[in-house]
């Protein structure tokens, strides 16, 4: 007796909205489409089968599978321990719930540090069953980019604060406030997209610089804590649901709440995530900086 069967209606008897096995692959050239069209891209992280299956069957575009499983996952209190084989282990889980949606995997600290190290962690996570690759920073990872593109190898960047360089930046703060970080950070954006990149994550830099960036870019960017005008959002998971004991950011909203998710449930609240950023309700002005 098989444990699910997608085609068939839940506990309540309906049916999911959006049957994976006849809903349109969100692929990179998709990304692209959506950005030219318009059309928000809806980015959150998930860690295993169950709710991969669960976020993918509700419109998520794209399912990052996120060193910051380090700290909602094993309690730690920064990404930095997490290591390239854990990270392939929930690659693993996550890619057996999805159907639909794209698969992101994040690339741990320093297991990109130079081209050589890049490949491989690379090789282990497209093994896992990651379709796009997340890495931190520009500068020397630019080469990096390139290397890796040119091995077709769909690469993100992931600019503004860069949580694996918290000690580096004396902490959790908000990047690109004057003028010469702006700059650097827009030239930044530019290199990383002449490097290779596809996609372009921005977390935590003001919400004007973030609107820059994106019409300079050709490539997607997914906001977090980068206010409203990128071309989609990125939340993890607990922090969505409400769930963790640390302090919750500016850029987080909780859609468990009765607001955004009358009938309390978990389908709800990704649900009500999916239509907020789909319709631009979300984020509002007070979750950006």
């Amino acid at each position: 007796m098989s444990y699910i069967n997608p085609d068939l209606p839940d506990a309540n008897g309906e049916a999911s909205e959006l049957p994976p096995s006849r809903s349109p692959l969100i692929t990179v050239p998709k990304l692209q489409e959506l950005k030219r069209a318009g059309e928000r891209i809806v980015m959150m992280t998930a860690y295993d089968y169950t709710f991969a299956d669960l976020l993918d069957r509700n419109g998520v575009d794209v399912i990052l599978v996120g060193d910051s499983l380090g700290m909602v996952i094993q309690g730690h209190r920064s990404t930095l321990p997490v290591t390239v084989e854990e990270l392939c282990y929930h690659t693993r889980c996550v890619t057996r719930g999805m159907k639909r949606g794209l698969l992101l995997g994040d690339m741990p600290m320093l297991s990109y540090a130079t081209l050589e190290r890049a490949l491989e962690t690379s090789a282990q996570l497209l093994r896992a069953g990651a379709q796009m690759l997340k890495l931190e920073g520009a500068g020397p990872m630019l080469e990096v980019i390139h290397g890796l593109s040119r091995r077709d190898v769909a690469v993100c960047a992931h600019l503004g604060l860069t949580p694996q360089s918290l000690h580096k930046l004396g902490g959790y703060k908000v990047q690109g406030k004057e003028q010469r970080a702006a700059k650097q950070l827009l030239d930044d954006a530019i290199a990383a997209e002449q490097a290779g990149a596809e996609m372009l994550v921005l977390e935590c830099v003001p919400a004007e610089l973030a609107g820059q960036i994106t019409a300079a870019l050709q490539i997607p960017t997914i906001g977090i804590g980068a206010g409203a005008q990128c071309d989609g959002q990125v939340l993890v998971l607990h922090d969505a649901l409400g769930l963790g004991p640390h302090r919750k950011p500016r850029f987080v909203k909780n859609f468990m709440s009765a607001e955004d998710n009358p009938s309390g449930e978990l389908k709800g609240a990704i649900k009500a995530y999916v239509r907020a950023v789909k319709s631009g309700n979300f984020p509002g002005v007070e979750h950006g900086y």
